[in-house]
């Protein structure tokens, strides 16, 4: 209990951070009144717009309104609920205590609550991390296992340099280099789209329907650099096991080798590769930014790119501190999994 609440106060902490950069970092990048109307906007228009999105305000004022609008916990009037159509429970009378979803502002440009634009995107990139992190972890565990069980020969020095050569390329030149040879030269033979998302629209029902084959090229993609880490990982963990007395005493005891291999030697060789499983499952998030736009993947990502490219800086925001919050909460998982694997982190 002690170290989940510990684990809890610094993923606070952490948070508040992220929310500190976050404001810094985008306050004062043009003028978000003349984004929204335009630069033909007469003056008593942007007024009213820059006085309704605070920038009347001072800035450390602006600060704790936009820690009150993202925070879940926060304080609220009558007027503001209704306006940014704030969802959850609220107590208290004119001015109400609230346990509401984060309040993330509206899109410059589709003038769309941020929250809303963010969530329809995220199934698409948790299903491409997802995905990407599965093939990473099941080939990796296997190649590694292989790898360490035969040692020495050409299949462990095949895997060793395949591993090294993974996490040299980058994830945007994997990305062009196979987006162009299995989307465009062996497009007739794998059926393969180079550009697509998770769903496609009927032209004539407007129903949209799973195109999940768009979805092979960006999880092999990003699943490479872990793919090879974890490989690697696993290869030297199941050394360091396969040369522990317990092993050969299991072997003493007239047990088969692929029961020693999996039950005893790879079960204590996980627990490295699980905190490099689920870091790698929060840095493909982060690296989904340039594989959705490469192989226009709707996701996070791609919406991000596009929202930087039109300086709708809501919807940065708003995605930074959405992968924040993911990053974190994945952190706080591997550091549960690692308790429960090997209960001295718990001590």
């Amino acid at each position: 209990m002690i170290f989940l609440l510990k684990k809890t106060c610094y993923s606070t902490l952490v948070l508040l951070g992220i929310v500190v950069l976050v404001f810094v970092m985008f306050q004062g990048f043009g003028d978000p009144a003349k984004m929204i109307v335009g630069q033909t906007g007469d003056k008593k228009t942007l007024d009213n717009i820059r006085k309704d999105l605070y920038l009347d305000q001072p800035k450390w004022k602006q600060f704790f309104l936009y820690l009150n609008d993202v925070s879940p916990l926060s304080i609220h009037n009558k007027p503001d609920i209704e306006k940014k159509e704030l969802k959850g429970i609220f107590i208290g009378g004119d001015t109400k205590l609230a346990l509401k979803a984060p309040y993330l502002r509206k899109s410059y440009q589709t003038k769309k609550n941020v929250g809303a634009v963010l969530m329809e995107a995220l199934p698409g990139t948790l299903l491409l991390a997802i995905s990407a992190m599965l093939f990473a972890t099941i080939v990796g565990v296997l190649l590694g296992v292989m790898a360490a069980v035969k040692k020495g020969t050409w299949l462990d020095t095949s895997a060793v340099f395949a591993s090294i050569a993974g996490i040299s390329a980058p994830s945007f030149f994997m990305a062009i280099v196979i987006a162009y040879f299995f989307g465009v030269v062996l497009h007739p033979y794998t059926g393969l789209n180079l550009t697509g998302s998770w769903f496609d629209i009927d032209e004539v029902t407007g129903e949209r329907y799973l195109t999940l084959k768009n979805l092979v090229l960006p999880s092999l993609t990003l699943g490479i650099r872990p793919l090879a880490i974890i490989t690697q990982l696993t290869r030297s963990s199941m050394l360091d096991v396969l040369n522990q007395d317990y092993i050969r005493t299991a072997h003493a005891k007239g047990l088969s080798n692929r029961a020693v291999i999996l039950k005893h030697a790879l079960r204590n060789a996980l627990n490295p590769v699980i905190t490099a499983i689920t870091g790698w499952f929060a840095e493909l998030l982060a690296g989904a930014f340039f594989v959705e736009h490469i192989f226009g993947w709707k996701g996070i990502g791609k919406i991000t790119v596009d929202a930087l490219e039109k300086l709708d800086y809501p919807v940065v925001m708003g995605s930074v501190l959405i992968s924040g919050c993911i990053f974190i909460l994945i952190n706080m998982l591997a550091d549960g999994l690692y308790a429960v694997v090997d209960p001295r982190v718990r001590s």
